[in-house]
């Protein structure tokens, strides 16, 4: 009897965190993808990359399918989703071909950044419509690392206007249809 209700209590504990354990695979992956870009590994980096993604899309399906949708995963998923598809892809981009470019690449870089935290902290503060307002962290991040893809058949100054044309749409008032 007694192991019975503690493997319930237990099952029911799990059942609570799997979207917080899905959000924490995307962190972790991101942070892999950092290390991977210190190490001079960038495909690595960017296959981690995308790998967070897809692990950023499946926690809050979890979460809304659970019904285990909370303040603490909404806020957990924005610190995240700043090192995975913020700091990841502009240090990877940086690595890549900002360099090149000193100090204005540091700065691009640090502007898709902080307009990415912008952009998270806005999401975090409104009510759930059914709408994004400006592109998604993810989209933006997503994007930004598949086009470092394209290094080696782009003009390098090309990337100074994808990361700062990213940076605007995170932060822009336009309206997306959540998928």
């Amino acid at each position: 009897m007694f192991l019975s209700q503690y493997i319930d209590h237990t099952i029911k504990k799990i059942k609570s965190q799997v979207a917080n354990i899905l959000t924490i695979m995307n962190l972790s992956f991101g942070v892999c993808a950092l290390l991977a870009v210190l190490r001079g590994e960038y495909q690595l980096s960017l296959l981690l990359i995308f790998i967070a993604a897809l692990s950023d899309r499946f926690d809050g399906l979890v979460a809304r399918k659970l019904s285990i949708e909370s303040e603490f995963g909404k806020q957990l998923d924005s610190m995240c989703d700043i090192v995975s598809f913020g700091v990841a892809p502009a240090l990877l981009t940086y690595q890549l071909v900002l360099f090149e470019y000193g100090a204005p690449g540091i700065l691009f870089a640090i502007i898709y950044i902080i307009c990415g935290a912008i952009r998270l902290s806005k999401f975090n503060i409104t009510e759930n419509n059914g709408y994004f307002t400006g592109l998604p962290i993810t989209v933006a991040g997503i994007i930004l690392t598949f086009s470092t893809l394209l290094v080696s058949v782009l003009p390098s100054y090309l990337f100074m206007y994808v990361i700062i044309g990213l940076a605007l749409m995170m932060i822009g008032t336009f309206k997306l249809k959540k998928i």
